[in-house]
């Protein structure tokens, strides 16, 4: 799971119990409040209401306090009413059974207060004291429909409606907050693969935009990082390319004066100034590859794309190599090749196959054979180039494409040359939007070159 939806589900999730938890405190804080002021209501309006029967019982007798009840009665949300006299008999009734709230007629007869019985049914029964001006003293009773606090969410027709308009709010402002917090991070991992894969012109503080967090400063360190890497390689190559055709001169000037003395040296001389000559010559091999190289590199290199035949080309190579290997007694072999055309450059793409069968022939065993084959796998063409040296550690496959890198075993003059053939196809064939690769296959290294095709298989 990624960065996004961790932060997205975390800050929905924190969203979603701080919600409930204060719509839950909130609906159980106002039942309490709730049902005393209902009982507050209910008190006050059954007193009023004993109040009034006492003056119409007065005035107009049972008669008019039958009348009275029976307007008070019918009326919402007072559902019976009833008069109770000293002698516990209903005098006056509207549903009112008495039997039910004899205690309660005792207690307001003793008390003189409103009193209430709360049961488990859905009614409340309130009783009031009256008394007349002659002595004589009664009994309002008065059954309420219970009051409840309204349903948590409210009604069921509204409650999903608004626990969906709530969780897509939630949805929402978690979305904003978890991409805010993660588009940084997202642009970051980014142009760091970029700057990984060799564009070191990367940069991603204008990307992050006008933030003032933690997040700001670090792509502007990564910018800053990545300027400082862009500089250091850039001047290294231009190092290099500058003291290679500065070498050139003095080296050119040491071969013809090495011409001159050879013309003149003794028997003894002549094997020691012969080999001053092979080391000028690989100097001069090795100038020649720094050279390519720091033009593939840089894009100063005019590399001019033509329909060629690649299995033309390959062929060609495999028999050159043939003919050096077998003076090393190995010998380097064809297994299948197809037919198939590509759009590049002849020279680069000899450059870079010679680069790769010539080191295979190189550390390939003695009496062992290099084995190339090139294949048509879809809209690419593969070259593979597979050698019996024994491999090479694979921890080490993906630095053999390094310039200067050879392995530890490998390092000695006789074994092998600067370090630059892979690095040259490498560049070469990255021209082409290609790629290579180096893995351990049976007792040998398989080098692979993989080109995209400009026709179909011809």
């Amino acid at each position: 799971m990624n960065l996004f939806f961790k932060i997205f589900l975390w800050f929905l999730a924190a969203m979603a119990m701080m919600v409930g938890v204060a719509l839950f405190f909130t609906w159980t804080l106002q039942s309490d409040p709730f049902i005393s002021r209902f009982q507050g209501i209910a008190r006050n309006q059954v007193r009023n209401h004993a109040g009034t029967a006492a003056q119409i019982y007065e005035s107009d007798g049972l008669r008019g306090v039958q009348e009275f009840l029976d307007r008070i009665g019918g009326s919402e949300p007072i559902r019976e009413v009833g008069l109770v006299d000293e002698s516990r008999d209903l005098v006056v009734n509207n549903g009112i059974t008495n039997h039910r709230h004899d205690d309660l007629v005792e207690r307001a007869f003793a008390s003189g207060e409103t009193e209430a019985s709360f049961t488990g049914t859905p009614e409340v029964v309130f009783a009031k004291s009256l008394q007349l001006k002659d002595g004589r003293r009664f009994v309002l009773l008065a059954v309420w429909n219970r009051v409840v606090p309204p349903p948590f969410l409210g009604e069921p027709r509204l409650r999903y409606l608004r626990l969906l308009g709530l969780f897509l709010t939630a949805m929402l402002v978690c979305y904003v907050l978890a991409k805010y917090l993660s588009s940084p991070i997202v642009k970051l991992s980014q142009a760091t693969r970029e700057l990984a894969a060799g564009n070191l012109s990367t940069r991603v503080a204008d990307k992050i935009g006008k933030r003032r967090d933690e997040f700001a400063k670090l792509a502007a360190d990564f910018d800053e990082m990545a300027e400082r890497i862009e500089t250091l390689v850039t001047s290294e190559k231009r190092l290099t390319r500058d003291i290679s055709h500065e070498l050139r001169s003095p080296l050119a000037r040491m071969n013809v004066a090495l011409e001159l003395a050879k013309q003149k040296a003794t028997p003894e001389n002549l094997p020691n100034l012969n080999r001053i000559e092979t080391e000028s010559e690989r100097l001069n091999e090795m100038i020649g590859r720094l050279l390519t190289l720091s033009q593939l590199e840089s894009g100063s290199m005019n590399v001019s794309m033509v329909k060629l035949d690649l299995s033309r080309l390959v062929r060609d190579i495999v028999e050159d190599a043939e003919f050096e290997a077998t003076a090393r007694g190995k010998s380097v072999k064809a297994e299948t090749i197809d037919d198939c055309r590509i759009v590049g450059n002849e020279n680069l793409l000899r450059s870079a196959i010679e680069n790769v069968v010539r080191n295979s022939v190189r550390y390939t065993a003695d009496g062992t054979c290099v084995d190339v084959s090139l294949a048509v796998v879809g809209s690419f063409a593969e070259i593979a180039v597979e050698d019996h040296g024994g491999g090479v550690p694979d921890e080490e496959l993906d630095n053999l494409f390094r310039p200067f890198y050879r392995l530890a075993e490998a390092r000695e003059r006789r074994s092998g040359g600067a370090g630059l053939g892979l690095a040259i196809a490498r560049r070469a064939v990255l021209a082409h939007n290609g790629t290579i690769s180096a893995s351990n296959k049976n007792s040998g290294l398989r080098v692979s070159i993989k080109l995209p095709l400009s026709a179909a298989r011809q």
